[in-house]
């Protein structure tokens, strides 16, 4: 989400089978500390997000309200993910107005097992040890504190993909396979060629793509190392990889590729029913998102292709728990239920959020989505998952990205001289970073 949430953002987990019976007895409290609002055995756990995470659009709080009478959800969200960090960092140290499930970023998560270990609860007490086994192994690994406190349990990961207005491209005169599309833009100077064609041509005023920032967020989730190398030192302003994406976002500006859209902006999420823009560099989370803005009229006029420079990752997050949750318990069953497999299915195939869940991934391999002209999204993004790089996470990172993103945005919109928008991304992490 972000995104996302960032846009975005979300999901993988345990079966109820093993959960039923702790689940039915937590609806009533415990006799020994009872909630606020658990009197009758009735409770109420908030849930606080930012972007997507699709779970009350999926049904899922309503199935499992109905699996435990007395159990009520209720979920707050922030669209742009930069806010509501914000946000939640004033709340956690104050220690006031906090949700008992709290997301948190994939970008965020380092901040909070090597920064904040004391705010969030450690979820091996509720029993979350014996879940290991179930996530992919980089996923349960970055929500793991110095001492082997688990301080989150995975939603979704990003894997990436292509998506695209097959009704734009053949408008312009391109071809709209989504195997050709592939092939024709395989490496990022093939995609970035095919936007000049579409250009020349363009239907309306439609651009190429949405923004460079989106450019950019999705080719740097194609490098293992970005902002820290493994020994968690910053490498970010001479990191040559970045540099390529930096290059590249920058040539979309100044090729007037863009439609010079901030991503999460109320333009931004007009344009996806407007016609604005041919393609989207989209994780799997975002197919939901663009669902929900193109709207019914949309289905059918969307495809999705596979990502020009190979297989990455952007985004996914964590549910957590804070220590000021009013409760505790009760949260964890319900972020552990979930993030099971069976829920993460789900949620992939009603709203595209792919699985971190590996039992959840199997189960998701044929799917395909109607809405974006019955494209293979279980193979796509699960080959994409597959041959994603295990990235280096660090406590700043989604900070350092919108340092990069917002300098980016000034070459794009104001024309800013590339050198110049660098320096000012340089002394932007340098002010964030203190």
């Amino acid at each position: 989400m972000p995104i996302a949430r960032a846009a975005r953002r979300t999901a993988v987990r345990l079966g109820a089978l093993a959960l039923t019976g702790a689940l039915l007895a937590a609806c009533g409290g415990s006799p020994d500390s009872p909630s606020p609002d658990s009197a009758g055995g009735k409770v109420t756990i908030t849930v606080d997000l930012f972007g997507s995470f699709g779970y009350k659009e999926a049904g899922l709080y309503e199935e499992y309200e109905k699996l435990h009478p007395g159990v009520t959800i209720k979920q707050t969200d922030t669209e742009d993910e930069a806010d509501y960090w914000k946000s939640l960092q004033t709340r956690l140290a104050g220690g006031g107005g906090l949700a008992d499930v709290q997301g948190v970023e994939v970008g965020r998560i380092a901040s909070v097992t090597q920064q904040q270990s004391d705010r969030f609860e450690d979820l091996r007490k509720y029993g979350a040890d014996r879940l290991k086994g179930q996530f992919a192994e980089a996923k349960w690994a970055a929500a793991t504190g110095r001492n082997g406190e688990v301080l989150g349990l995975g939603t979704d990961v990003g894997p990436e993909a292509m998506c695209y207005r097959a009704d734009l491209f053949r408008r312009a005169g391109l071809p709209t396979d989504r195997e050709e599309l592939a092939r024709r833009w395989a490496t990022w100077d093939g995609y970035l060629e095919l936007g000049r064609q579409y250009k020349a041509k363009a239907p309306g005023r439609s651009a190429w793509l949405d923004s460079v920032g989106s450019l950019y967020s999705i080719m740097i989730g194609q490098q293992k190392e970005r902002y820290y190398d493994a020994s968690g030192k910053l490498i970010w302003e001479n990191n040559p990889a970045l540099r390529e994406a930096w290059d590249h976002a920058v040539e979309a500006a100044e090729d007037g590729l863009s439609a010079r859209l901030d991503q999460w902006s109320p333009q931004w999420n007009q344009a996806f029913a407007g016609g604005s823009f041919a393609t989207i560099p989209c994780p799997a989370w975002m197919l939901g998102y663009i669902k929900g803005q193109a709207g019914e009229a949309g289905k059918g006029t969307w495809d999705i292709a596979r990502l020009p420079g190979g297989a990455g990752n952007w985004g996914g997050s964590y549910l957590s728990v804070p220590k000021a949750a009013k409760h505790k318990k009760e949260a964890y069953e319900l972020i552990a239920w979930l993030t099971a497999p069976e829920q993460q299915a789900k949620l992939f195939r009603k709203q595209g959020n792919f699985p971190s869940a590996t039992g959840a991934i199997d189960q998701v391999a044929d799917a395909k989505d109607p809405y974006f002209s019955g494209a293979p999204i279980g193979r796509i993004f699960g080959e994409a998952a597959k041959a994603a790089p295990v990235q280096v996470l660090g406590p700043h990172d989604q900070n350092i990205a919108q340092q990069i993103t917002n300098a980016l945005s000034e070459v794009e919109r104001k024309g800013v001289s590339s050198q110049q928008a660098w320096s000012n991304a340089r002394k932007g992490v340098e002010n964030t970073l203190g």
